[in-house]
């Protein structure tokens, strides 16, 4: 008996039951699986990620090569565990042939060895930034046009040394594998210029009370850098400003973010003039990044400011869906045809050109700040400077920058 089309539709909606790839075979729409951390500390970043990536879908008006786009969400908790778990249920249940996310850097490597058994199936970095996710390892259907954490610090060690004359640092930081990179990047530079590196905190994700950690920082550095984010960010700076700390901060990226700078309290205080750089600066006033700004800012939600989750978001949809365009949306082949034009796509974002190496991670502009306070009140970054084409060695040939060896806990070290 023949059984038309049509009628398995039906029988499946009405069932509630729809195989894998059963969506694909709609031809009007093209379903894209978004994965962030909607669970746990990280929750508002992984908000903030989706605002990103819905700015770039209305960007286009919803459409991609005259079809329909259809976000599948998928929810972590920043734990590579979920993130695993999440990916699987958005690409063998869901049957998602294209995937943006994760967030979180131990997260992006597990998706990126995940990645590794779904051949036809390709994945673009959501905001993720540990380096080990693209450069050592690599998977060949997993692309990030973000930039990673080691690039995000491109020129803060030099000013932090040189302008604000600070020639002894201690980090406190989480520990997992972002961190790890956003500290190599700090350090490749500051201890190249001369400075000193004598205490490292090393805390883990959702830890609520720092009175220890604070305690611990040695009273004869000149600042101390953190790398904390989210809620961590927000109870070590409360904390520290409490317990009377006067050292001087520099920010990791996601320290001195829309998601922390908008928290309310004293910790406002600890924050003004913290430099830090980053993939954002929150006073560029470039066209480009006006406009994305307004566009976000129409997001349910919106911060004054996009955060660095949402530009992250944002650049890698917008890479998708313009080499989903390229292929009229046509993933047939199991994307064959859209990773080739993935690996060839280069466009100028709200922050500048971005493009792909060969390991398929972007090299783009980063942005020196300083945390400042507006008439308002509001806090943002202020732009400094733009270091131009950051690529992943930070611009030392890479076999000298792989004999650097990989990013943790004890990499680099300068006492």
């Amino acid at each position: 008996m023949k059984i038309h089309r049509r009628t398995l539709l039906a029988l499946a909606v009405a069932t509630g039951i729809t195989a894998p790839g059963w969506a694909l075979a709609q031809d009007d729409t093209i379903r894209i699986g978004l994965l962030a951390t909607f669970e746990g500390p990280f929750t508002v970043l992984g908000e903030d990620g989706e605002r990103g990536a819905r700015t770039a879908v209305e960007e286009m008006g919803g459409m991609v090569a005259g079809k329909k786009i259809e976000i599948v969400k998928g929810s972590s908790d920043a734990s590579p565990d979920s993130a695993v778990r999440a990916a699987r249920k958005l690409v063998e249940q869901d049957g998602v042939k294209v995937l943006v996310g994760p967030l979180s850097g131990d997260e992006g490597i597990a998706v990126k060895d995940y990645a590794k058994s779904q051949p036809d199936v390709t994945f673009l970095n959501g905001s993720s930034a540990a380096q080990d996710t693209t450069f050592r390892d690599p998977a060949d259907n997993f692309f990030r046009f973000s930039t990673d954490g080691a690039q995000w610090m491109a020129g803060l060690g030099t000013y932090a040394f040189n302008e604000k004359g600070y020639k002894t640092v201690a980090v406190v930081a989480e520990d997992y594998s972002f961190p790890y990179t956003q500290v190599f990047g700090f350090m490749a530079e500051f201890c190249k210029a001369g400075g000193k590196v004598p205490s490292k905190s090393w805390v883990p994700i959702g830890n609520k009370d720092y009175s220890s950690v604070i305690a611990a920082i040695p009273d004869e550095v000149d600042a101390v850098y953190v790398a904390l984010g989210g809620a961590d960010a927000v109870n070590f700076l409360t904390q520290f400003q409490q317990s009377g700390g006067t050292a001087p901060l520099i920010g990791g990226s996601i320290t001195v973010d829309q998601t922390v700078l908008t928290s309310e309290g004293k910790l406002r205080d600890v924050l003004i003039g913290t430099p830090s750089a980053g993939p954002v600066a929150d006073t560029n006033d470039t066209p480009a990044w006006n406009s994305f700004v307004e566009a976000y800012k129409k997001q349910p939600g919106a911060f004054p400011s996009p955060s660095l989750f949402a530009h992250a978001y944002y650049v890698n949809m917008k890479a998708a869906l313009l080499a989903l365009e390229e292929v009229g949306g046509d993933v047939s082949d199991g994307g064959a045809k859209l990773r080739d034009a993935l690996s060839k796509v280069s466009f100028d974002s709200p922050t500048g050109k971005v493009s792909l190496d060969a390991n398929r991670n972007a090299i783009a502009d980063i942005y020196l700040t300083e945390v400042t306070e507006t008439a308002d009140g509001t806090l943002l970054n202020k732009l400094i400077k733009v270091v131009p084409q950051v690529n992943q060695t930070l611009g030392i040939p890479e076999d000298e920058f792989r004999a650097l060896g990989a990013v943790s806990r004890e990499n680099p070290s300068c006492e």
